[in-house]
């Protein structure tokens, strides 16, 4: 049964920095994009980064560009969310997802939600001083 879990969200305060992880079991990440969204209270879901099966794309969303790092360990079948800088308007709930590609498309990821099929539960992250 394909899962995911995400971990790592808590409580920081501003120009603080938290490590999400989203582990994958049931499937390996070689053959899936996996996309990292948030959803704050009141407002849509949001895309905030992707990396390509292959690892060799990444994208972010303007709004964390520059203080979010997206990172896969193929070993542990995890993808990761380093978040620095952290700004009280990052606070949301925090999803993975994943999508199976083909092999033409492993450079490919995009941080639109509508293509990806799993999804985990998604964890808490509150910026706040």
């Amino acid at each position: 049964q394909l899962q995911l879990v995400e971990s790592g969200g808590g409580l920081v305060q501003p120009g603080g920095s938290l490590r999400l992880s989203c582990a994958a079991s049931g499937f390996t990440l070689d053959y899936y994009a996996i996309g990292w969204f948030r959803q704050a209270p009141g407002k849509k879901r949001e895309g905030v980064s992707c990396i390509s099966s292959n690892a060799e794309i990444t994208n972010y969303a303007l709004s964390v560009e520059g203080r979010f790092t997206i990172s896969r360990d193929i070993a542990k079948n995890t993808v990761y969310l380093q978040m620095n800088s952290l700004k009280p308007g990052d606070t949301a709930v925090y999803y993975c997802a994943a999508v199976q590609r083909d092999p033409y498309e492993a450079a490919v990821c995009t941080i639109g939600s509508g293509i990806y099929d799993y999804w985990g539960q998604g964890t808490q992250v509150t910026v706040s001083s």
